[in-house]
């Protein structure tokens, strides 16, 4: 499974998640620098979410008719190149209209980049260690996840210049190992446009469980930086926050997949999903430093489980030539909860408050886990469902 091209495609995918992210949590910030409050950053976040949404369909398209390469060159060109727009915003022409342009550019490269990213990795992992490879590759999301708002924040204290500099070096150093990297030969069936082909239909029962949990863990990623700063109970860092969860996302990654290859997803939804709930009533009810750090280990553990069985289970029917629409359907579904969870905490703070949002917000946790009963256990894209009717019998 492992190879030299494998692992560089490992690290792209970590370039775009860190560097998109380190963005993404300190755009706040950002936002407030340029005089405008939670509200007009959650609905970024959101704009970003809509256009990633949109571009991820017809990336999904091009993808299962052979460009690949071309598409994920596009997106880390795009990644790179984009920052710089950020620091001309903050430097010269202060303007919100701008920002929202610029974020909306960096949707579709990203969308492009991870994309691309994953339909290459999942060509490039046997299919006996599927979920095993899948936690390996997703561990350099779960990381980046983890470690962006740390790095962001550091980076951001030091000045918006040296955070968006970091960012284009990063993805620079991305784009100089694309092109030592070879990628799998796929043969592609030439198939006029459909509509039908956006979207993988055995892909949806994972990526709508997905797009309600991720709603949540949306309020966290936006918000647990400015959250931290501004709470009177809580003394640490928001960076101390994500280093936490940070150590859990890497235990999970490196030592979960296996299990998912031998016993399914579903040992992960019954457990994971409750313990993000825990977590995000944690930080509602009972905020402390202590409180505060439990909840970072349980939302590392949640969201370490969860994302890549739920990828796995996504890709797990797709053939060679629909990957690219499987993955781009579970990814515009991660995109989509991301946005609608960040969008609504930034309405939520604004109304009744960090406390009260992290609460409000737990509720789509346990709706997850009602959408994977009614949609998903059942389902042969189930690799618990899998493990369980080998013969493929559904009764």
């Amino acid at each position: 499974m492992w190879s030299k091209d494998f692992a560089i495609i490992i690290f792209l995918n970590f370039s775009a998640f860190l560097t998109h992210l380190m963005i993404l949590s300190t755009f706040p910030f950002f936002v407030n620098y340029l005089g405008y409050s939670e509200t007009v950053s959650g609905l970024c976040a959101t704009f970003f979410s809509v256009v990633a949404v949109v571009s991820r369909a017809l990336i999904g398209w091009m993808l299962d008719r052979g460009r690949r390469r071309l598409i994920l060159l596009v997106g880390v060109i795009g990644m790179a190149a984009l920052p710089m727009g950020y620091l001309l915003v903050y430097t010269t022409l202060v303007s919100i209209v701008l920002t929202v342009i610029l974020r909306m550019l960096h949707a579709v490269a990203f969308a492009s980049t991870n994309t691309s990213a994953a339909t290459i990795a999942t060509d490039s992992i046997p299919k006996t260690r599927f979920a095993e490879g899948m936690g390996m590759y997703g561990m350099s999301t779960a990381l980046a996840t983890a470690c962006a708002p740390a790095i962001g924040e550091a980076l951001m204290n030091l000045g918006f210049p040296v955070l968006y500099g970091a960012t284009t070096v990063i993805m620079a150093v991305g784009l100089v190992l694309f092109f030592v990297m070879k990628t799998p030969h796929i043969e592609m069936t030439k198939k006029k446009f459909s509509l039908r082909d956006l979207v993988n239909r055995d892909a949806v029962p994972a990526s709508l469980t997905a797009l309600v949990y991720v709603m949540a863990y949306g309020a966290q990623e936006g918000y647990i930086l400015k959250f931290a700063s501004v709470s009177d109970k809580i003394t640490l860092s928001g960076g101390v926050y994500f280093m936490f969860m940070a150590a859990m996302l890497l235990l999970t990654r490196v030592s979960l997949g296996k299990v998912t290859d031998r016993k399914g997803e579903a040992v992960f939804v019954y457990t994971c999903f409750p313990l993000m709930t825990a977590a995000l009533l944690l930080l509602a009810l009972v905020p402390g430093n202590i409180t505060f750090l439990i909840a970072a280990v349980f939302s590392g553990f949640s969201f370490g489980c969860i994302e890549p069985s739920m990828q796995a289970m996504a890709v797990s029917l797709a053939p060679p030539e629909r990957r690219g629409s499987a993955n781009s359907t579970f990814l515009c579904c991660f995109d989509i909860g991301i946005g609608i969870g960040t969008g609504l905490a930034g309405v939520l703070i604004d109304q009744i408050g960090y406390y009260a949002m992290f609460g409000v917000t737990s509720i789509s946790c346990m709706t997850a886990l009602v959408i994977y009963l009614c949609i998903g256990r059942r389902h042969p894209s189930s690799i618990t469902w899998q493990i369980q009717h080998p013969s493929g019998d559904k009764h």
